[in-house]
């Protein structure tokens, strides 16, 4: 029987060293700074053109690629071991937490949320359930960190995303119309920086020429951008949720958008996720102004209902150019 222990113990190490490790017990030792409050120079900043939507926030976003990103599929990026990106929420100019998404190894991804402390010296990790009442965001309205399980059922339990970070989102054909859209400042990454860095390979030869972009009137644009940004991690092809798949092709998304859903709007038995010409009727937009915890869409990392966006999407839903086929 002794042989076989060598071998056991080596079953033992390789399975080891396929566990993820644990996240750093701190922000700053994540590799996010080179000194207290300086982003260290190799973590590039960007801004996605459609910013998810958390209560109001104000967000700073960084990523470190040790190698190039796999962009055969705009779709689907397939990023380097090494990958970390790093998301920071700001409520009333204090920072409340940062985000850690970290790739160390082929399929899988260590998630991590950072709490600032009160001097805003550095963050703390949040153990994996989660914090809430972080911090309040309006009168009576606290926003919580999320848990590690929240985290994934955002970005993908077993082909993890990099959500805000895509071919879209960072196209140089900006849509000045975005929703909560932010200036392109100096500094902040796009596709020819991707490109121009050796940091994306495989992608198609006329993609700076013809970069991804929303198609139809600048009101059309602007919602299903917002759509995409807020829902289409969740309501799309390859992540079905029943009657709802939104991507980047108007028509198709309107179209699969006129079942009826599965919470009709009280008092409107005529309802369907999305009524072109009757915001009244419309499902989607019924959920998106809901806080209640059963109704509310999306259901996580939101306590307070984005105004703009639901009268935004209202007008769209009056004037869209659609109607059903039969």
């Amino acid at each position: 029987m002794r042989p076989l222990l060598p071998a056991l113990l080596a079953l033992g190490a390789l399975s080891g060293a396929a566990k993820a490790p644990a996240p750093p017990r701190l922000l700053s030792q994540t590799g996010l700074y080179a000194a207290p409050g300086v982003v260290a120079a190799r973590n590039l900043a960007y801004a996605p053109q459609y910013p998810l939507w958390t209560d109001g926030a104000a967000k700073a976003r960084w990523i470190h690629l040790p190698a190039a990103i796999d962009g055969r599929d705009e779709g689907g990026w397939v990023f380097p071991v090494g990958t970390k990106a790093w998301k920071e929420f700001a409520f009333g100019g204090r920072k409340v937490e940062t985000r850690l998404l970290w790739k160390t190894g082929s399929a899988t991804w260590v998630f991590a949320s950072y709490a600032w402390n009160e001097a805003q010296t550095d963050a703390v990790l949040v153990p994996e359930g989660g914090l809430p009442d972080a911090a309040e965001v309006a009168p009576g309205l606290r926003h919580a960190i999320p848990s590690r399980t929240d985290c994934r059922d955002c970005h993908g339990q077993e082909q993890v995303e990099v959500l805000g970070f895509t071919a879209l989102q960072l196209s140089p054909d900006r849509d000045p119309g975005a929703l909560h859209g932010e200036p392109l400042r100096p500094g902040l990454i796009t596709l020819k920086d991707l490109v121009a860095r050796g940091l994306l390979r495989g992608a198609r030869p006329d993609l700076l020429t013809r970069p991804p972009r929303i198609a139809g009137d600048p009101a059309t644009r602007a919602a299903l951008g917002y759509l995409q940004a807020n829902c289409a991690s969740c309501h799309r092809a390859d992540r079905p949720i029943p009657g709802l798949d939104l991507d980047l092709r108007p028509a198709h998304a309107l179209r699969t958008a006129l079942a009826p859903g599965s919470f009709p709007v009280p008092g409107q038995p005529e309802s369907r996720i999305l009524s072109p010409g009757h915001p009244e009727r419309s499902v989607l937009l019924h959920r998106m102004g809901s806080r209640d915890p059963i109704a509310q869409m999306p259901p996580l990392g939101t306590v307070r209902v984005d105004q703009a966006a639901v009268d935004h999407l209202r007008r769209w839903i009056a004037d869209v150019p659609f109607a059903p086929s039969h």
